[in-house]
């Protein structure tokens, strides 16, 4: 049952419109996982995609994907990039230790870069990060302090970083689709927030990344919501479930890697743990999908063989419209964190690794492009066709 008063969540994505994109795609989805600090990946990404004049049709996100998004969708695609740029820089202005941008120059062995970039974590953790989170004053965790927010963090200063970089009239004008998700703390349940149901607030896009508890849950209509990389840290489901009936570009820019190695030390454990749980379900949901894309072409195989009478029915009808013939190509790019950034690597904000992260997301989407097959449209046999060319590359 809903809470008195709040808005019930869809529980399937509406169906996606065709809109006008510069590839043989009907529609172009641009999906961004959470990760943090991570995220400066997804907007290199985004940026060699502008360049190639791909521009979504869809973008859906969750926690810092949810923030790329909405700076994507919010923005005329001519300011796009540099509205991006404009969050990303104001993020990483600090931890600079004094040296300025000196050490951002000087190459550094791996246990020296470990070291810089473990006492940065650890100062965002003093300090907060700014345009984005600081420490409430007094802090929470003092015996006897009662702030009212059960949250290490105030997410205030995002607040006003998102309301200058983002236009919601724009968003809410539907020229692209906007979706973010969102788990409700009372219910446990996940939901989407998404411009083709309902108009798009701040509050939305804060809420996807409220992960508790660091910062405080957002409320959306009188219930209270929290990050939702907590239950599925990718969008996809989502997206894949609108049943369009469009030939669909999916472009998943995942900031954690499902695939890795046998930890051998109780750090590369706590790195792997972070990368199984926030990579969640991204393999999966493609395989299912994989799986219900073939036995939607199986029946429309046979359909084509039904006597008239028996392709009629009510069930064979049933079962046609739940077997669209659109095609899919799903095209995976995951950022593979090297081992010097540890598991502190989702809230190491300072500008070196965040330029860093944007040069490997801009490298991956130039070396995906340059695979002619990820823009053409499979056969109906072969959809969907999923294709990931930064799988084997490997840091040390």
């Amino acid at each position: 049952m809903d809470h008195p008063g709040s808005i019930p969540r869809p529980a399937r994505a509406v169906p996606e419109r065709a809109r006008p994109c510069a590839t043989p795609f009907e529609s172009i989805a641009l999906l961004l996982q959470g990760g943090g600090a991570l995220g400066a990946y997804q907007a290199g990404v985004y940026e060699r995609l502008h360049e190639a004049g791909i521009e979504p049709t869809w973008v859906a996100g969750i926690s810092i994907g949810a923030i790329n998004c909405a700076i994507i969708a919010g923005n005329a695609p001519a300011t796009r990039v540099a509205r991006l740029r404009s969050f990303w820089e104001g993020v990483s202005a600090t931890c600079d230790f004094g040296i300025g941008a000196l050490w951002n120059q000087v190459p550094l062995p791996d246990q020296a870069r470990t070291f810089v970039n473990q006492a940065h974590a650890a100062a965002v953790m003093a300090n907060g990060v700014p345009g984005f989170f600081r420490p409430r004053v007094p802090p929470v965790w003092l015996p006897g302090v009662h702030s009212g927010a059960p949250s290490y963090y105030d997410t205030a200063p995002l607040r006003a970083t998102l309301e200058r970089l983002i236009d919601f009239d724009r968003i809410n004008r539907k020229d692209m689709r906007f979706s973010v998700g969102a788990v409700n703390v009372r219910t446990g349940n996940f939901a989407y927030f998404d411009n083709a149901i309902e108009p798009i607030r701040i509050e939305h896009i804060m809420a996807s990344g409220a992960l508790p508890p660091a910062f405080e849950a957002v409320d959306i209509d009188g219930e209270a919501y929290w990050d939702g990389g907590m239950v599925s840290n990718t969008p996809l489901d989502w997206v894949l479930s609108s049943r369009s009936g469009l030939d669909t570009l999916v472009l998943q820019v995942d900031l954690w890697a499902a695939d890795g190695v046998l930890p051998a030390d109780l750090a590369a454990v706590a790195v792997r743990m972070k990368e199984v749980q926030y990579s969640s379900r991204t393999r999966a949901a493609t395989d299912n999908f994989r799986r219900l894309e073939k036995l939607r072409t199986a029946f429309n195989e046979l359909l084509a063989q039904m006597p008239r009478e028996l392709a009629a029915s009510p069930q064979a009808r049933m079962l046609a419209e739940a077997s669209d013939q659109a095609v899919y190509n799903i095209v995976q790019l995951v950022y593979h964190s090297p081992t010097y950034e540890g598991q502190s690597k989702d809230y190491e904000f300072s500008r070196r690794t965040m330029e860093e992260h944007w040069r490997a997301g801009y490298r991956d989407a130039g070396v995906t492009l340059a695979h002619p097959e990820v823009l053409t449209p499979p056969p109906l046999a072969d959809s969907p066709a999923v294709f990931d060319f930064t799988k084997q590359k490997r840091p040390s």
